[in-house]
């Protein structure tokens, strides 16, 4: 069912999910897992951890972000968020049961006017 995330290349609409997350929205591909995979609670994760990480010391957190899922054999799962690859994450979320459908997710948070959610492929 996502086994070819990389399809989505560039976005043509922007979704908004959620009124709790005004200024957060959805490209293409990140409307697509969380339809298809029932992953909005996966973009409410990230979305919830934006104040926290518009604080972080890290400016480059500020523009732009590196989210990585990754769910183990026993369905829990750890969500980070980095500057950078290499970076001590700025956020870690230990998820303690997850059915999403993929071992592993990495989600691109662009931040200007508004908190924009996509897969590395459409950035």
């Amino acid at each position: 069912m996502l086994d070819n995330l990389s399809q989505f290349t560039g976005t043509t609409n922007y979704y908004r999910w959620s009124p709790l997350f005004r200024r957060a929205v959805l490209t293409d591909g990140t409307q697509y897992v969380a339809e298809e995979a029932g992953a909005y609670w996966l973009m409410d994760a990230i979305a919830s951890h934006q104040p926290a990480v518009m604080a972080h010391h890290d400016d480059r957190l500020h523009s732009l972000q590196f989210w990585h899922l990754k769910v183990e054999p026993d369905h829990s799962a750890v969500l980070t968020c980095r500057a950078d690859s290499g970076c001590e994450p700025a956020v870690t979320q230990q998820i303690e049961f997850t059915d999403f459908c993929l071992s592993e997710i990495t989600i691109w948070v662009a931040v200007t006017d508004r908190v924009v959610l996509m897969l590395p492929s459409e950035y």
